[in-house]
């Protein structure tokens, strides 16, 4: 607050005579000074359940509060405190935890000055409070403006834009709740269809992700899923599959924020949807140009944090992938895709490699384990060959009827298997050098190495190699 302090003085020339009026006397006082924002709380009678809160809450919360900021401060009335005690068990606030009191208080508190009008210009969205979450992050807040501004869905404000020394104070008729990532989800009406979807499907995934986490969970919006299900009501969707369906956007067991995965560039995380053998899918990310999974949901928005996990809002549903889907989605494999689709037109690889059903007229029946030369790998040639001896080279490159991950083969030892094209391969366990484990192709090479193993996806696996086999 800006005040300006004035002092007026007089002097005769003469220094025989001075007069002061009464109105100069009055300009010699100072103004009243604007309250910070625990001295306004504790100058406001509805409030003094949220001053005793702040007073026996961990954290010394009114030194904190008292300091410079800016703070900006959602400050729930003494009915809200007396509701939200009640819907928690606690007879008196003197029931709760101290530390739990502590988070509660701090999820009011934003380390900025926000006025209402900034609000109502944003619209809708989220900032961060001040209470942790997983790994030190701040928990998350989501603001609706388009009528009353309201707080997580929960506080509506009654009073807006109380001044102080040190920031903002919003009234609120509803203490906010610590959310976890279901509660995020249930707030944000731009995710109902998700909501709807996590209780319909099997496997009470509701009460799954409100467990302890950490969930990182890719949440479509209510536009995402309308696309996805084209005009099927959700209730004619089978529930199992639905179900792997949204694990298949929930990583269990860590915290993955935007930073990480940019930091990162590229890669795969694990899905809680389970592909062959009870695998977990793979997922791939790609932030080369915002942030990508599958090569086809991008980020939305990122980093919403709850006390269990971390939601990125994502504008596709990703289905339960295919070794195609993984092909086309990492550039690390575009020479091998060009090489399936382009350069041998005459086998529908595409078509063969995204089955999911058994029994085909030409036993190329899944699940399907797919070796994945590199681009580099393809660079090696001397040329690529002519569509017919490279439609048999493509082909030994696939096992059909079987996925086979890194830990059925045989370590230390050799694994046999025969691929589409006839031929046999053989895997060694351990490899060479850098190499996870050497193969030998039909042709009798041994200098081929696979370097990353189990991109699991729905109908199969993919192990990637340095090298392109050559059949006999």
């Amino acid at each position: 607050m800006k005040t300006k302090f004035f002092f007026i003085a007089l002097f005769s020339l003469s220094l025989l005579t001075t007069s002061c009026s009464n109105d100069d006397d009055s300009n010699n006082s100072n103004p009243t000074p604007t309250p910070n924002i625990v001295e306004l709380a504790q100058a406001t009678p509805d409030l003094s359940s949220l001053v005793a809160a702040l007073t026996r809450a961990d954290g010394d919360l009114v030194t904190v509060l008292s300091g410079n900021g800016p703070y900006t401060v959602l400050a729930p009335t003494n009915a809200a405190f007396t509701a939200f005690l009640s819907a928690n068990g606690f007879a008196s606030l003197e029931d709760v935890p101290t530390d739990v009191l502590s988070q509660v208080l701090l999820n009011h508190v934003i380390m900025a000055d926000v006025s209402s009008s900034d609000l109502v210009t944003m619209g809708s969205g989220y900032t961060s409070g001040s209470a942790s979450g997983p790994d030190g992050l701040n928990i998350s807040i989501y603001f609706d403006a388009s009528g009353s501004v309201m707080f997580n869905n929960v506080a509506t404000v009654t009073t807006a834009d109380a001044d102080a020394s040190n920031g903002t104070v919003h009234i609120i008729d509803a203490v906010l709740g610590l959310p976890s990532v279901v509660d995020h989800a249930v707030a944000n009406p731009a995710f109902s269809n998700l909501v709807a979807a996590l209780g319909a499907a099997d496997g009470d995934l509701v009460n799954v992700l409100s467990g302890t986490g950490p969930f990182t969970v890719l949440a479509p919006d209510d536009a995402a899923f309308s696309t996805f299900l084209n005009g099927t009501p959700l209730g004619n969707v089978d529930t199992a599959v639905l179900s792997q369906i949204l694990l298949n956007h929930v990583i269990i067991g860590s915290t993955v924020t935007s930073t990480t995965l940019v930091d990162a560039g590229a890669g795969y995380e694990n899905t809680g949807a389970s592909g062959p053998g009870g695998n977990a899918l793979s997922l791939y990310y790609n932030t080369s140009n915002g942030v990508i999974f599958n090569g086809i949901s991008t980020v939305t928005q990122a980093d919403v944090v709850g006390t269990n996990g971390i939601i990125h809002a994502v504008d596709t549903v990703i289905d339960i992938p295919t070794v195609v889907t993984f092909a086309v989605a990492d550039p690390n494999f575009s020479t091998l895709v060009t090489a399936l689709t382009t350069l041998t037109p005459a086998t529908d690889f595409a078509g063969i490699l995204s089955r999911t059903a058994t029994g085909n007229a030409d036993t190329l029946d899944p699940d399907f384990t797919v070796f994945a030369p590199t681009n580099d790998a393809f660079t090696a040639l001397a040329a690529i060959p002519a569509e017919g001896p490279l439609t048999q080279i493509l082909l030994h490159h696939v096992i059909k009827e079987a996925n086979i991950t890194s830990s059925m083969l045989n370590n230390p030892g050799d694994t046999t298997a025969a691929t589409l094209e006839g031929d046999n391969i053989t895997i060694t366990l351990p490899g060479s050098g850098s190499n996870i484990a050497d193969i030998t192709d039909g042709s009798g090479a041994t200098d081929i190495g696979i370097v990353a193993v189990d991109v699991q996806a729905g109908n199969g696996v993919i192990h990637v190699i340095n090298k392109v086999m050559i059949n006999n």
